[in-house]
């Protein structure tokens, strides 16, 4: 029986100068750049204690059939361990029992692949671990697993410590009799890959699942299941991403312009949604015939209500169910900046509110187009990254228009919205109780409950530009050259720089093409692209004293936008105390 998982100096004294202070800027991970490419990315969420299984972030891989097997897979981390849950899928259950380490694959097994520097690479490096995990009945685990490292041109064992358990629903093992599928949890210390804690949130690794198949006793081959797809277990390059912590969304400057609602049937839009798996009106069926050849192909693109529901019990997957919704993004006028945005749904009710718990939904996003009448669990597209969630309590039915939830979706919209396509969209759980099902309102629903529709809300602005300014030198002295630097970041309107020299230096000695200079400032005009940079430089002879201070400040304006500037502070000659040296003796 599948059981529940493991809740789960340095001192240095020198000289120093008095007057000069450092300022240490701490980085907040904002959204990461636009991607040209797609490449899919699993944000794994942080946690003190123990990483619990509903709130781990959640992909999958692989479908559903006879001789197919597909895998949820869940992840999360603390201060000390990689916390990664598999649970496949899979209708006939075989390991070995006397198992050997290097044909641990050749029966059901998940391998997991590691990249801790992100270097990717067309070989595995020192940097690049494998862990190989065998599902089996009651036996010893450590038989049952082994870990690799790369040598710089393949795989070699290596003693890295890890932890695997495993667990199983169905019959039995090793027979010809249909089962519902097996789990594994790795958990991987930090200290076992050279780290003295959790990576800084904002690190990236490479990282990639392997799930093997095996259906009877002779081993007929049966074609490994991967993510991401494409995937080469020995060219670490062609791996996803996993990122520690969860992203935010820092919106460029803008004033607010219009809010923009997006719903079915709302101004003539069209927003196609689908649930697939166990959704309304195919709820947990039993049927075994059924759940390996007709519940995966099974369209619920004209239903009214869905279902979404996971649980960590691989038993009752017949009941899981995800949902695709696509919004156009059209009626946001082009050229402006995504405030923010929000997703709403409407619950309708879920499984025995008596005996449920709080499920926390997550929204991913999907860069394949996907069609309402066709899409299915076998054939819906394989999220992109994991980028909100919002917990959804138990409810009986509420009452038309049902219970609103809102979710996040900020970035997802920006992205969407920067790259010219529609905003798609897949919602999932990573539930661990039993009775988890949430049930909502689809697009279909009548016109008398349109208020319960999915409804995506944009709030757009106007971007307004940006100046910085930096200096070639904090300090100076009489008779030195100092270069100030501007950067510019434009906002698709016409903009003004305007920098006061500081008294105390020469006119211009060099200044940037496109800098104009009148007496004792710099300026320049122009109307760069939102977004883009322009960098303006000059420079100036100091003709201050000692013990001087520098000090002028650019300010920026444009025709529609708050106005910006930025200062810098330069000393000319400073006082300086320098203090005894002093030795520590061992």
């Amino acid at each position: 029986m599948l059981t529940r998982f493991e809740k789960d100096r340095q001192v240095a004294f020198r000289a120093g100068q008095l007057l000069i202070c450092c300022a240490l800027l701490v980085g907040l991970w904002s959204s990461p750049p636009t991607r040209a490419q797609a490449t899919r990315r699993v944000n794994a969420p942080r946690f003190v204690g123990d990483v619990p299984t509903s709130e781990m972030a959640v992909f999958w891989f692989g479908w559903v059939g006879p001789a197919d097997n597909y895998a949820d897979v869940r992840v999360g981390y603390n201060d000390q361990v990689l916390r990664v849950y598999v649970a496949a899928f899979d209708r006939r259950l075989w390991y070995d029992t006397s198992p050997d380490v290097a044909g641990l694959a050749d029966w059901d097994a998940v391998t997991l692949y590691l990249d801790r520097d992100f270097d990717g690479g067309d070989a595995p490096r020192s940097d690049d671990y494998r862990f190989v995990a065998q599902f089996n009945w009651w036996e010893e685990r450590d038989a049952y697993q082994a870990a690799y490292r790369g040598n710089g041109s393949g795989w070699v064992m290596a003693t890295t410590p890890f932890t695997t358990t495993s667990g199983w629903r169905g019959n039995a093992p090793n027979n010809g009799s249909d089962d519902r599928g097996w789990a594994m949890s790795f958990l991987v210390p930090f200290d076992s890959l050279g780290l003295a804690g959790p990576p800084d949130e904002g690190t990236v690794w490479g990282m990639a699942v392997v799930l093997h198949d095996r259906d009877d006793a002779a081993g007929t081959p049966i074609t490994d299941k991967v993510w991401p797809d494409g995937m080469d277990s020995g060219q670490p390059g062609t791996w996803a991403e996993l990122a520690f912590g969860m992203p935010t969304y820092t919106p460029s400057s803008a004033n607010p312009g219009g809010t923009v609602v997006i719903r079915e049937g709302l101004g003539g839009a069209i927003v196609p949604d689908a649930a697939v798996g166990g959704t309304i009106p195919n709820l947990c069926p039993g049927d075994s015939y059924h759940i390996w050849n007709v519940w995966g192909n099974a369209n619920y693109g004209d239903e009214s209500t869905f279902n979404i529901q996971n649980q960590s019990d691989v038993a009752d997957w017949p009941c899981f169910a995800k949902y695709y919704v696509t919004f156009p993004l059209g009626a946001v006028p082009p050229g402006k900046v995504v405030i923010s945005a929000t997703l709403t749904l409407h619950q309708s009710g879920g499984s025995d509110p008596g005996q449920a718990e709080p499920s926390l939904i997550q929204v991913l996003t999907v860069d394949e187009a996907w069609d309402e009448g066709t899409i299915t669990w076998n054939n819906a597209p394989m999220a992109l990254e994991n980028v909100s969630s919002t917990w959804v309590d138990p409810t009986g039915f509420p009452g038309w228009p049902g219970i609103p939830h809102t979710w996040d979706v900020s970035r997802a919209v920006a992205e969407a919205y920067g790259m010219g396509t529609p905003l798609r969209l897949v919602l999932y759980e990573a539930d661990e109780a039993y009775h988890s099902g949430k049930h909502f309102v689809a697009s279909e629903t009548g016109d008398w409950n349109e208020e319960a529709r999915p409804t995506l809300r944009v709030l757009w602005g106007d971007a307004t530009g940006t100046v910085d300014k930096t200096a070639s030198s904090a300090i100076v002295m009489p008779g030195d050259t100092l270069t100030y630097t501007l950067t510019l970041v434009g906002s698709g309107q016409p903009m003004t720089v305007t920098d006061q020299l500081p008294t105390g230096v020469s006119a211009p000695i060099y200044y940037s093409p496109g800098l104009v200079y009148a007496p004792h400032h710099v300026s320049w005009n122009g109307q760069p692209a939102t977004g883009e940079s322009v960098i303006l430089a000059y420079a100036v002879t100091v003709t201050a004293p000692s013990r001087a201070i520098l000090w002028n400040q650019a300010v920026l304006t444009q025709a529609d936008g708050l106005p910006d500037e930025a200062a810098v502070t330069v000393w000319v000659d400073p006082a300086r105390v320098y203090l005894p040296q002093v030795l520590r003796i061992p």
